[in-house]
């Protein structure tokens, strides 16, 4: 019984860290490729989830390690780590699901006007020109831009970023469980003995 329940836990947790692993790849692959096709020309947006990825990837890396071998200071601070992760990202989840209309907008302006390369990207996807008023005078990057015949960038953003907000709101609370889960499963794994060690020795 107790072989297992050890046997359970770690296959459990290395399940866990594997699916962690391929996330973190993919967020890093898309990141990539976002870049190099050109669809987000904004360095710190592609650098941000480059980073996210790579910090998951070493996480997931710690702890698929800790399982595998059943290293009691790899899972201790895999498991500290874990629920700090866990802490954040139910706080920004709950945020993005209780956030606004007023809020949002206030949100939006302020990144909108906090990075060129990225007011750039949008109003060549979106094909629109300015925020919230365009500019005749001044320069846009959307194909309209040239015919007169742009709208402006906010009530494209807004029509589809109360979804955008819901949808990665969910996401996030979804991935925080299983964070929890995983603090819960190394918890556990951690206070097993390890059927194949001397049993008279408690871990």
């Amino acid at each position: 019984m107790g072989c297992a329940g050890f046997t359970c836990s770690k296959n459990s947790l290395c399940a866990l860290n594997i699916l962690y692993v391929m996330v973190s790849l993919l967020m890093i692959g898309i990141a990539a490729w976002g870049k190099c096709f050109g669809l987000v020309s904004s360095f710190q947006v592609v650098g941000g989830i480059i980073g996210v990825g790579v910090f998951l990837f070493f996480v997931a890396l710690a702890g698929l390690i800790g399982a595998m071998k059943h290293h009691q200071v790899l899972l201790f601070f895999y498991m500290i780590i874990l629920f700090l992760v866990f802490v954040v990202q139910i706080s920004v989840s709950s945020a993005c699901l209780a956030i606004n209309e007023e809020q949002q907008n206030h949100l939006l302006e302020v990144g909108w006007n906090n990075s060129l390369t990225t007011q750039r990207d949008v109003e060549k996807s979106l094909n629109c020109c300015g925020f919230s008023h365009m500019d005749i005078n001044g320069s846009c990057a959307a194909p309209c831009f040239h015919y007169s015949t742009c709208t402006t960038c906010a009530a494209k953003i807004q029509e589809h970023a109360g979804e955008v907000l819901r949808f990665v709101g969910g996401i996030g609370l979804f991935f925080s469980f299983t964070e929890i889960l995983g603090v819960w499963l190394t918890y556990r794994y951690r206070n097993q003995k390890d059927p194949r060690a001397n049993p008279s020795a408690f871990l």
